[in-house]
């Protein structure tokens, strides 16, 4: 890391030649792929018969099976409570749930979700104020970002979801400089403090992450006096790409492997056609290897502008299935299943995402031709989801036949 609190870059390794952090990572890969085979149940099933000396190159990687994010839930069903793929020996510092549910492991090592790379570029430096509006309940989200604002010497205000207020108030009295959570609510809390008179010109940067961030949005935030930068990262994987002041594409984290495949495939896809992320992350304590997020993305062709040689992401272009992320949570087909299970005499549910100034909407469509309590149903949306919806009732029929139980109707301009 860098010592000089005003370097443009984290590290030298942001500005090296792509050729030699293909040689570092391609060099590293064969001893995280003995690990996992020595250490962790499922790899040592999964990879049987590999010969992790011969992985030293992404064509040979590209002939590894995939591990999917969706099948997380069975294996950890099976064998809990993380399937096998925690490293035996390696010490764990906390245990969260995300929907699904999945659970996901934090290792003791600091800046364990590598979080401090994406900050620091965008501004956050150490003595800086950060107030952190992600959630430290259940989801790993508030920790990933609280654990790099240490890493990087600054101070956190953990504030969490809800009570606006007097978040607003806190921020104020505090002089908070930095903000890390979603676009909706950094909008939602300068909102509050202009409506009670509160001073906010203090807070000058943002990292958000969990929500699209479309220029409009960006627009109105900067408006504020906020600079918003983006995170791409996953409870599972911590941070994967993030963006520079460059503001063209998301720069690859340097501890992972990123590759873009043909969905519901292991096989690479050209530089500019959009896929499935894949991840292969360099961790003792979680050595996911070719982990399949679910997201959509492509590889913008060169570097970026900004000096950082790291392959560049166009960011989250939609999912490879139908888990949707809606207000920074994801919502599985299975959580609607689980919703009509709980409610005899529903037919049929679909979950349409939509947005509405900028914010994400949900509402829960659901077929019957009999008398439903709707604010019994939106109670139990709310237990699985962990999101409020509105609940519209309809006649058998209605619903399109399409297969589709989450229809993800978002524009972004």
């Amino acid at each position: 890391m860098s010592t000089d609190g005003l370097s443009a870059y984290f590290d030298d390794l942001e500005i090296c030649s792509p050729a030699e952090r293909e040689r570092q990572l391609f060099a590293a890969l064969p001893d995280q792929i003995a690990h996992a085979q020595a250490t962790t149940e499922f790899y040592q099933q999964a990879l049987a018969g590999v010969d992790p000396l011969a992985i030293t190159s992404r064509t040979a990687l590209a002939g590894l099976p995939v591990t999917r994010k969706s099948a997380l839930k069975a294996l950890q069903a099976a064998r809990p409570p993380f399937g096998g793929l925690v490293a035996r020996g390696e010490a764990i510092g906390r245990v969260f749930q995300s929907p699904g549910p999945i659970y996901e492991p934090q290792g003791n090592e600091p800046n364990f979700w590598r979080a401090a790379r994406a900050l620091h570029a965008a501004g956050f430096r150490a003595g800086d104020l950060v107030h952190n509006s992600f959630s430290y309940h259940f989801t790993p989200g508030g920790w990933i970002f609280d654990d790099g604002a240490r890493a990087l010497g600054c101070l956190v205000f953990p504030a969490g979801v809800g009570q606006t207020e007097q978040q607003a108030e806190a921020l104020a009295a505090l002089r908070t400089t930095g903000y890390c959570g979603t676009p909706g609510f950094l909008r939602t809390l300068l909102e509050k403090c202009r409506e009670l008179g509160l001073d906010h010109a203090s807070l000058t940067k943002a990292l958000v992450s969990g929500e699209a961030l479309p220029p409009s949005l960006r627009e109105l935030l900067a408006g504020y006096g906020v600079d918003v930068y983006q995170a791409y990262a996953t409870a599972d994987l911590g941070v994967i790409a993030y963006e520079t002041s460059a503001r063209d594409g998301l720069v690859v984290d340097e501890g992972v492997i990123v590759e873009i495949v043909r969905p519901g495939t292991g096989d690479p896809l050209p530089v500019g056609e959009v896929g499935e992320v894949l991840v292969t992350l360099l961790s003792a304590a979680y050595p996911l290897i070719r982990f399949a997020t679910g997201d959509l993305s492509k590889v913008l062709d060169g570097p970026s502008p900004c000096g950082r040689t790291n392959m560049r992401l166009a960011g989250w272009m939609g999912r490879a299935d139908q888990t949707t992320k809606i207000k920074g949570m994801f919502v599985h087909p299975e959580q609607v299943a689980e919703i009509l299970k709980a409610h005899p005499g529903l037919d049929k549910a679909r979950v349409v995402v939509g947005s509405e100034d900028n914010r994400d909407t949900m509402t829960v469509r659901l077929e019957t031709d009999q008398a439903i309590d709707t604010a019994l149903v939106a109670a139990t949306v709310k237990a699985v989801t962990k999101l409020s919806a509105v609940i519209e009732l309809v006649a058998p029929g209605s619903l399109p036949n399409d297969g589709k139980v989450i229809d993800d109707q978002r524009t972004y301009q």
